[in-house]
């Protein structure tokens, strides 16, 4: 009997000694996160498809947050700072504030994490460890071409409207922004900031915060300065669609008032087949984050673009009215390209 007992007993202390080296020898999962603006705009969306995905590929743990509007640096740096806490190897994120995110981002770098910055590079840029973007300067250039070109003879006297994104002007905000007046023929004081140009066709600057309510209160403000506006460049899509809520309203949504924007996001593709949107910039958010994680889960970061100070995702140019010397593609072929 008593022989039994310590059989039984001995059993079950290997039993316990089995799991616990068992448990020794399991690893959690790699956490890797991802920080966007905010959580409704269809890019991110798309952005946070693509980090899941291959998030589940490589068999690693995907945290997300985002701001609670475009602009929101405080919940950016809350959720780095819980990303160190738990121990991430690493995160993607757009920043909402270029410059104001660069302590909280140098901070995660000391602390080991991989960081990169998609679509909205830092300032300085290589405050994180890579950028994967939209070339913006060149996707904001190719509407201005666009627009110059479709305009001819017009564009020497244009009244153009920019909506914009935010006051702070963030590197995506005046890239666009100026890539646009490259491509029009608009002379820019400086880089990083807009506003000071003394081109008489710059009518007015208002603030969309990339958001189509609030582009149609941009444009309706606008139209009080600029009523005889007949170009309208806009840092995104729901901001443009805002805008020509606001030219309907006006009674200008005839064909004689151009508009122009940035994202390639379903919805703003059939705007451009519907004629809403006279041509837009396509950029790829989905392959931007899967590059991100693949990149932080194995620590190979492919070197930037020649010429660039970052790896360039792509962007060209949809319209369904081509013009000559300016490379574009179908509405169709954005149709099957697109997001959202």
């Amino acid at each position: 009997m008593l022989t039994k007992f310590r059989t039984i007993i001995l059993g079950a202390v290997a039993a316990i000694a089995f799991t616990t080296l068992g448990a020794g020898f399991s690893f959690a999962a790699d956490i890797v996160g991802l920080i966007t603006k905010t959580e409704t705009n269809p890019f991110f969306v798309k952005m946070r498809e693509g980090a899941q995905e291959k998030a589940k590929e490589l068999g690693i743990e995907l945290r997300t947050a985002a701001g609670k509007y475009d602009g929101d640096n405080d919940a950016q740096v809350a959720a780095i700072e819980n990303l160190i806490a738990a121990g991430a190897k690493g995160f993607a994120i757009v920043p909402s504030d270029s410059t104001a995110i660069v302590p909280t981002i140098k901070k995660a770098r000391d602390a080991g994490l991989k960081v990169i910055v998609l679509d909205t590079p830092l300032d300085p840029i290589d405050a994180a460890d890579a950028t994967f973007a939209t070339d913006n300067f060149k996707a904001g250039q190719l509407i201005g071409q666009w627009a110059a070109k479709t305009l001819g003879d017009k564009a020497k006297s244009a009244k153009i409207v920019f909506l914009d994104l935010s006051p702070n002007q963030p590197t995506v905000d005046y890239l666009r922004d100026h890539g646009f007046m490259k491509g029009f023929g608009i002379e820019f004081k400086d880089l990083k900031h807009y506003g000071d140009e003394k081109d008489p066709r710059v009518c007015d600057h208002e603030i969309s915060q990339g958001d189509q309510e609030k582009g149609r209160t941009a444009m309706e403000n606008a139209l009080q300065k600029c009523p005889d506006v007949n170009l309208v460049y806009t840092i995104n899509e729901p901001a443009a669609a805002g805008a020509w809520e606001a030219l309907k309203g006006a009674g200008k949504a005839d064909g004689s008032v151009l508009i122009v924007s940035i994202d390639g996001g379903c919805p703003g593709v059939k705007n451009v087949k519907a004629g809403v949107i006279g041509a837009t910039s396509q950029q790829y958010p989905h392959k931007m984050a899967s590059m991100a994680l693949e990149a932080i889960a194995t620590g190979k970061i492919p070197p930037n673009t020649q010429g660039l100070q970052f790896f360039d995702t792509g962007a060209q140019l949809i319209t369904a009215k081509p013009v000559d010397g300016v490379p574009s593609i179908s509405v169709e072929e954005g149709l099957k390209l697109c997001w959202g």
